[in-house]
């Protein structure tokens, strides 16, 4: 299974029951989008707990009764890759979401990656 997509699809459904927090296995990709997402503005905060067995909590963000989190859409796959070159990164929503990519310097928004002028693999794109 694609734990990133397992992650995405958490937040979802989490959001859509109204529930404060989502937990879920931690591993570092999970903990640099999660990151990601705070820094830009569609959750409140994010921790890891436990020594053996880590855990990822994600405290999820409410306008009302409607999430802050519109859309989540997983782009690159295990069965098919995306790749972006640093002269095509994509915009999402004409610049409204986040496009989440790995690059050769770590996980960043295709904004950051845009200032750095890197390429690389297209994760997810949320708005």
């Amino acid at each position: 299974m694609d734990p990133i997509a397992d992650m995405l699809s958490r937040i979802r459904n989490a959001q859509q029951a109204l529930l404060p927090k989502v937990t879920m296995p931690h591993s570092k990709l999970k903990e640099n989008i999660a990151r990601i997402l705070q820094a830009e503005g569609y959750v409140v905060d994010y921790s890891t707990s436990g020594d053996k067995i880590k855990t990822l909590s994600v405290t999820l963000k409410y306008a009302g009764r409607r999430g802050v989190i519109e859309g989540l859409r997983r782009i690159s796959r295990p069965g098919i890759r995306h790749y972006a070159s640093s002269t095509e990164l994509p915009r999402v929503r004409g610049g409204l979401g986040v496009a989440i990519m790995t690059t050769s310097r770590g996980v960043m928004s295709a904004r950051e990656a845009r200032k750095q002028n890197v390429g690389g693999e297209v994760l997810c794109f949320v708005w």
